[in-house]
C-alpha cells in the first residue's frame, strides 16, 4: 500500500436540551469534591469515563450521542441530574461572606498566587503537596464564599507519568495536554476577544493569554505563553511544570508574578489582599511597586504600601529549598525595573539579599515585600523563623514576625463517600456545616463499632481492587508471569481484607526516609512474616527526575519487595496520583511517615488518612507534632537534630519496630467474637474525632481570614488613604530610624537591687541615647520571668517604661515602677526597639538594643 497521510475530523455529540447543564457541571471543578456529579457522568458510560481519566469535559466531547438521548428520557437518570443541579444551585447562591465575617468589607478581595494548583486529576497542573494544598485552599475559600481569586500558570505538561520496571528503575513519561479537554475557558473582554497581557523579558516582549477555571464560587486565572505570536522558546515558558534550567525558572516566575498582576489589572480586579503561596510568585511585589511608582510614589513608600496588604506563606523547611538567582541574572532580567523604580542596582538587590550570599533570594524578596509571614505548622513556624532570622538581625528568632497556620485538608474531597453516608445517618446532614465544631464530632463515638469497622473493611477492599489492577498491569508490562502475579497479590485480597495494611505514599525525597523500615530486615521479618498476624506494606510515590537519591529509594524498595520472603507482603505501586491517593488514604489501616525532624513542613496525607479512620504512626514532625494526643495514634520521638544520621536512623527505626511489634500488631489482631478488635475501632474513632475538626481546610482558611486577611486589608487601606499618606509616613520614619539606630544606647541610672520583699516596689531608671529619635519613636521595656529550667522570651511578661524627662541634651530619662507578683528568683532584661503606630508587626524593622 502506498504511503498516505490521513485526514482527521472530530465529531462531538449534541447535548440534548434537557441535559444542557451537563456542560456547566463539567466546567466547574465543584465536581472535584462532589462525588454525585462524577458518578452522574460515569453512569452514562463507565468504560469511557475511565478512558478519559474521570474528566467530565473530555467525556462530554466523546460520549455517543445515542447514550445522551437515552439518558434524556431516563427518569431515574433525570432525577439524579435534577437533584445534583438543585445542590449545585443552592451551593452557588448562598449568603454573602459578609454574613460570616463581621469586618469583611464589600470591596475586599483576596488574590492567591501559587506555582501549581491541584484540584483533580482532570486538571493536571500540579506535582504534589504544594499544589494540593493550594487546591484545598481555593475549595475552602469557595465553601466559605470568600471574595477570592487564584493566579497560576497553565501547563501543557503537568507532573510526569511514572512506570517502574522489574529492577525498580523509575521511567518518566510526559504528555502534552489538550486545553480543550481541560475545565478551563479563555477570559474574554467586552468585545469577545481573548484577554492577553505583555511581559517584558530581555530584548523582547512576551504575549500572555489569560484563561480561567471555576472552582465553585472561586475563579482561578491561569497564564499561558503558548501563542503563535511568541518565539518558539517563549511559547515553551509555561509548557512544563518545574521544567528546564534556572533561565526557565526565572522566566516562569516572572510570568506568574509580573504577568499575574497585569492580568488582574486588565480584567478589572482590585484585590485588597495579596497572598504569595511560596516564594515562586514573589516577583508580583516588584510589579505592584512599579505600578505605584508610576502613579508618583517613591519606591520606599510604594514598597510599604504593597507590603502592608501582602501575606507570604513559606512551605520550605531547609534554606537550600528557597529559590535564588545570581546577581548577573537579576541584572539581565530586571535592569529596566531600576529605572521605573528610580533605584540603583544595589538598592534593588537588597530586596532579595540574604546575609552571606551574593544571590537574589526569592524568600527574602517575599519577606521584604510583605508584613505577614507564616509557616504551615507550629514546628515549621519555629523552623522558618530560625531559617529567616537574619532578615531581622537584632531580634531573637522566637520574636520575629514569622508565625504559623497549620495546614488542613478539604474534607469533602478526601473523605470517602461511605463515611459521608454513615455521617448522614448517625450525625445528620448538618455535619457539613459543623466542620470545626470539636464537640459535635464526638458524636462519632456512639456509632456502632461493627458498622464503623464494616465501612473500613469496605474501603480497604476497594483500595485492594485498585492496587491489584495497577499491579497486574505493571506485572504484565514487565513480562511477569501469572504465577508471579498470584504470589505478588496473595495478601492483597479484596474478598478477605483482614490483613493489617500499612501505607506509605508521598514524594520519594531522601528526608522522608521511605526505607527507614528496612534498617533491620531480620527484625522486620519477625514482625510482618507471622502467618497468624500478617502485615502488608504498600508503597507509592514519585521521585523528581533529577533526584537520583530519590530514585535510589524506589530501587531499594523494589529490591526488598523482590526478596522471596517479602514477596507479596511489600507492594510498590507505580504512578502515584490523586486518584490512587484517595484510595490509599481511605483504605489502609495505618498511615506511616518517617521524615527527618524537623524537615517535614506540614504534610497532609496523614490527615487525609486520619479523617478516614486510619491511624497514624509517624515521627513527631510537621502537623503530627501538634496533632498527636497520645491516644489517636502512635508517635516516634525524633532524635536530636545534631545527632549523627546513621545513629538517628537506627534509633528511630528501632522505635518503629517496637511500636509495630508491641502495640500496632497486637491491637489490630486482638479480635473479639465479631471478627474485629474493639480497642482498634476505639482508637480509629478517636483519631477521626480528634483530627477532622482541627485539621480541615475550612479551619485553615478561616484562620487566614481572621488572623491575616482582615488585618492585611485594613493595613492596606490605612496606608493608601489620602494619597498613600500612611505609606509615605512609615517609609520616611523607617529611613530615619535606620539611619539613627547605630547610635542608640541605654544606660542604667538606678542601682540594681538583688533582693527585696514581696509587695515592695522596684524603681528602675534608664537613660536612653536616641541619636536624634524622639521618645515616641521607641519602646523601652523590661522583660520579667521567674527562673525555671527552660525559658524562652515568650515566657516573659512585658512592662513598658515611661519617658519622664531629658537627662541631658542627647539622652532621655525613662522610668518604671514595678511590684513583682511572684516570689522566687526572677530574671529580667531591659531593651529598646523602634515603635510606630502604623507598623503591622512591632518587630518588623528587626532592630533592638539590649541593656
Amino acid at each position: 500500500m502506498s504511503s498516505r497521510t490521513p485526514f482527521t475530523i472530530t465529531i462531538n455529540p449534541k447535548i440534548p436540551l434537557r441535559l444542557k447543564r451537563l456542560e456547566e457541571l463539567a466546567n466547574n471543578l465543584w465536581y472535584s469534591w462532589d462525588r454525585a456529579t462524577r458518578t452522574l457522568f460515569s453512569r452514562l458510560d463507565p468504560n469511557l469515563w475511565g478512558a478519559v481519566g474521570h474528566n467530565p469535559k473530555a467525556f462530554l466531547k466523546r460520549v455517543d450521542e445515542s447514550i445522551l438521548l437515552k439518558a434524556a428520557e431516563d427518569r431515574v437518570f433525570l432525577a439524579s441530574y435534577n437533584s445534583i443541579l438543585s445542590t449545585y444551585d443552592s451551593y452557588h447562591y448562598e449568603a454573602s461572606p459578609q454574613d460570616s465575617y463581621e469586618n469583611l468589607q464589600p470591596e475586599d478581595q483576596v488574590a492567591y498566587f501559587c506555582f501549581e494548583f491541584g484540584f483533580h486529576e482532570s486538571l493536571p497542573i500540579y506535582s504534589g503537596g504544594l499544589g494540593i494544598l493550594a487546591g484545598d485552599h481555593c475549595k475552602a475559600a469557595s465553601d466559605l464564599n470568600l471574595p477570592f481569586v487564584g493566579v497560576g500558570l497553565l501547563y501543557r505538561q503537568g507532573y510526569f507519568f511514572q512506570t517502574i520496571d522489574n529492577q525498580g528503575n523509575q521511567e518518566v513519561t510526559y504528555t502534552d495536554s489538550d486545553f480543550e479537554d481541560f475545565p478551563v475557558m479563555p477570559v474574554l473582554d467586552e468585545n469577545g476577544s481573548n484577554i492577553c497581557v505583555e511581559v517584558g523579558l530581555p530584548h523582547r516582549n512576551i504575549r500572555v493569554k489569560v484563561w480561567q477555571a471555576r472552582i465553585g464560587h472561586v475563579t482561578l486565572y491561569l497564564l499561558d505563553t503558548d501563542l503563535s505570536e511568541n518565539a518558539p522558546q517563549d511559547r515553551y515558558i509555561t509548557h512544563k511544570l518545574y521544567g528546564g534550567d534556572k533561565t526557565m525558572r526565572i522566566e516562569q516566575e516572572i510570568i506568574l508574578g509580573v504577568g499575574g498582576v497585569r492580568a488582574l489589572q486588565k480584567i478589572g480586579l482590585k484585590p485588597t489582599v495579596w497572598h504569595i503561596n511560596e516564594g515562586h510568585a514573589a516577583f508580583m511585589i516588584l510589579e505592584r511597586v512599579r505600578s505605584l511608582t508610576q502613579q508618583g510614589l517613591d519606591a520606599s513608600s510604594a514598597l510599604e504600601a504593597v507590603a502592608a496588604n501582602t501575606v507570604f506563606t513559606t512551605h520550605t523547611a531547609v534554606p537550600a529549598g528557597h529559590d535564588y538567582f545570581s546577581e548577573d541574572m537579576i541584572e539581565t532580567y530586571f535592569s529596566c525595573f531600576y529605572q521605573d523604580l528610580n533605584v540603583t542596582h544595589e538598592e534593588f538587590m537588597r530586596l532579595g539579599h540574604v546575609p552571606g550570599s551574593p544571590d537574589f533570594n526569592m524568600t527574602a524578596l517575599a519577606i521584604h515585600g510583605s508584613r505577614t509571614h507564616n509557616g504551615v505548622s507550629k514546628i515549621h513556624g519555629h523552623v522558618s523563623a530560625n531559617i529567616c532570622k537574619d532578615m531581622w538581625p537584632q531580634i531573637d528568632a522566637e520574636e520575629n514576625p514569622i508565625t504559623y497556620i497549620t495546614n488542613g485538608v478539604h474534607v469533602p474531597t478526601f473523605l470517602a463517600q461511605e463515611w459521608s453516608d454513615l455521617f448522614d445517618r448517625y450525625l445528620g446532614h448538618e455535619w457539613r456545616t459543623k466542620m470545626c465544631d470539636i464537640d459535635y464530632w464526638s458524636r462519632i463515638h456512639p456509632i456502632p463499632d461493627h458498622l464503623f469497622w464494616s465501612v473500613q473493611q469496605s474501603l480497604k477492599s476497594q483500595m485492594l481492587y485498585g492496587i491489584r489492577a495497577r499491579l497486574t498491569q505493571q506485572n504484565f508490562r514487565n513480562h511477569g508471569s501469572e504465577a508471579h502475579l498470584d504470589r505478588l497479590l496473595r495478601f492483597a485480597d479484596p474478598i478477605n481484607p483482614n490483613v493489617l495494611t500499612l501505607g506509605f505514599a508521598r514524594r520519594f525525597a531522601t528526608y522522608k526516609r521511605a526505607t527507614l523500615l528496612f534498617e533491620d530486615l531480620d527484625w522486620l521479618k519477625k514482625i510482618i512474616l507471622d502467618e497468624e498476624r500478617p502485615v502488608l506494606l504498600v508503597f507509592a510515590g514519585k521521585a523528581h527526575p533529577a533526584d537520583i537519591p530519590g530514585q535510589d529509594l524506589i530501587r531499594r524498595i523494589s529490591q526488598i519487595a523482590r526478596l522471596p520472603e517479602f514477596e507479596g507482603r511489600l507492594l510498590l505501586v507505580e504512578d502515584y496520583d490523586l486518584r490512587l491517593a484517595r484510595r490509599l488514604v481511605s483504605g489502609v489501616d495505618v498511615w506511616i511517615n518517617n521524615p527527618v525532624y524537623p524537615l517535614e513542613a506540614s504534610g497532609t496525607s496523614g490527615i487525609k488518612a486520619g479523617i478516614n479512620g486510619a491511624i497514624n504512626l509517624s515521627v513527631l514532625d510537621g502537623w503530627w507534632g501538634e496533632g498527636y494526643d497520645g491516644k489517636n495514634g502512635w508517635a516516634i520521638k525524633p532524635g536530636h537534630e545534631n545527632m549523627e544520621p546513621k545513629l538517628r536512623d537506627k534509633e528511630e527505626s528501632q522505635a518503629f519496630y517496637e511500636i509495630l511489634q508491641d502495640q500496632v500488631v497486637p491491637l489490630y489482631y486482638n479480635r473479639g467474637k465479631l471478627g474485629y478488635s474493639p480497642e482498634w475501632v476505639k482508637m480509629a474513632k478517636h483519631s477521626m474525632v480528634s483530627l477532622l475538626p482541627r485539621y480541615n481546610s475550612t479551619r485553615m482558611v478561616d484562620e487566614y481570614v481572621s488572623k491575616f486577611y482582615l488585618s492585611a486589608s485594613k493595613q492596606g487601606s490605612l496606608y493608601a488613604e489620602h494619597d498613600f499618606d500612611g505609606a509615605r509616613k512609615v517609609a520616611g520614619w523607617k529611613n530615619k530610624v535606620n539611619n539613627a539606630w547605630g547610635g542608640v544606647a541605654l544606660r542604667r541610672l538606678d542601682t540594681p537591687c538583688n533582693r527585696t520583699n514581696f509587695g515592695d516596689v522596684l524603681h528602675f531608671r534608664i537613660a536612653a541615647k536616641l541619636n536624634g529619635l524622639k521618645p515616641d519613636d521607641v519602646i523601652v521595656e523590661l522583660l520579667l520571668c521567674r527562673q525555671s529550667g527552660k525559658m524562652s522570651l515568650c515566657d516573659f511578661k512585658h512592662f513598658e517604661f515611661k519617658c519622664v524627662d531629658t537627662e541631658a541634651l542627647d539622652e532621655y530619662l525613662f522610668e518604671l515602677k514595678l511590684a513583682p507578683e511572684l516570689c522566687g528568683k526572677q530574671e529580667y532584661y531591659i531593651r529598646v526597639y523602634p515603635y510606630h503606630s502604623l507598623l503591622t508587626h512591632p518587630m518588623e524593622l528587626g532592630l533592638m538594643v539590649w541593656l
